[in-house]
C-alpha cells in the first residue's frame, strides 16, 4: 500500500477520504447501530464489553475517556461498576466517564436522560481534547481499525493516560483456526450486509465493517504496535476463538 494511502475496507484511499467515509458509515448506521451489534454477534457483544471492564477494575473516583464511543454503552458499564464499588465502601468518590467520537451522530443516539457525569466529545481519536495525564482508564471498543492514523491515536492514548492508567481495546481479530476463519469469513460477507441492509438500510456500510476486520492486524502485529506507542504489560485475550480480541496495555 501507498505510504499516503490507508486502507477503507479492501480499497486504499487517501486519509482524508477515510476519515469522510468513516465518518459518513456511522452517521447513516447511527438509529439502529446497537441493535445491529446484538443481532450481528446473538448478543455476545456485551460479554466481550463485561469482561474488558472486569479487567478494567473501574474504582470510584477515577477518570474514563472512552475514545470511538458511540452510544456510551462502554462508559455507562464503567460508570456503574465503579458507583457499586462505591456504594459498598460507603464513599462518595464521583466517578467522571467522557465519552468521545468522530461522528455527532452516534453521540446523539446514545444520549439518555439518566446518563450522569457522562460529558460527550466530537474529536478525532488522533487529537483528544484532554491535558496529559488526565485520565485513570482509555478504552476503545470495535473502533481503532476505523480511526485514521492508529499509531498516533495510540501514542495518544498514552498521552492522557496517568502513570499506572489502563488501556483496553476490544477489536474484532482473527480467529485461532483456519478452518474457523474460513467458515467465519463466509458467513460474514453473506450474511451481515444483506443484514445491514434489512436493518438499516444500507448494506454499503456493513460490507465495508466486515472488510475492515479483513483488513486489520492480527493480535500479535497489533500488540508489537501497541508496545511501540510506550505501553508496558501489553497483552491480549481472545474472544469466541479470537472473533474478537481483548488488547490491554499499562501507562507508565
Amino acid at each position: 500500500m501507498d505510504d499516503d494511502k490507508v486502507s477503507f475496507g479492501f480499497e486504499d484511499v487517501s486519509r482524508d477520504e477515510k476519515s469522510r467515509r468513516v465518518k459518513g458509515v456511522f452517521a447513516s448506521v447511527a438509529g439502529k447501530y446497537d441493535l445491529m451489534n446484538d443481532l450481528m454477534s446473538a448478543g455476545v457483544h456485551r460479554v466481550w464489553k463485561a469482561n474488558m471492564i472486569a479487567w478494567l477494575n473501574p474504582q470510584p473516583g477515577e477518570v474514563l475517556v472512552d475514545v470511538a464511543g458511540g452510544t456510551g454503552d462502554v462508559a455507562r458499564a464503567f460508570q456503574k461498576r465503579a458507583n457499586e464499588v462505591s456504594r459498598r465502601r460507603n464513599t462518595e468518590a464521583e466517578t467522571m466517564t467522557f465519552v468521545t467520537d468522530i461522528n455527532e451522530a452516534m453521540l446523539v443516539a446514545g444520549i439518555k436522560a439518566t446518563d450522569k457525569n457522562m460529558p460527550r466529545a466530537a474529536c478525532d481519536a488522533a487529537a483528544l481534547p484532554f491535558p496529559d495525564r488526565s485520565a485513570d482508564a482509555v478504552t476503545i471498543s470495535f473502533g481503532i481499525r476505523n480511526v485514521v492514523e492508529i499509531d498516533k491515536a495510540l501514542s495518544e492514548f498514552r498521552r492522557v493516560l496517568k502513570p499506572g492508567g489502563r488501556f483496553a481495546c476490544l477489536e474484532f481479530s482473527h480467529m485461532t483456526h483456519r478452518v474457523l476463519q474460513d467458515a467465519y469469513d463466509k458467513y460474514s460477507f453473506s450474511v451481515i450486509p444483506k443484514m445491514g441492509e434489512l436493518v438499516t438500510g444500507d448494506r454499503a456500510s456493513y460490507q465495508y465493517l466486515i472488510e475492515s476486520i479483513r483488513r486489520f492486524p492480527d493480535q500479535d502485529d497489533f500488540a508489537a504496535r501497541i508496545q511501540a506507542a510506550g505501553f508496558s504489560q501489553v497483552g491480549y485475550q481472545n474472544y469466541s476463538g479470537g472473533i474478537a480480541a481483548l488488547h490491554t496495555g499499562w501507562a507508565v
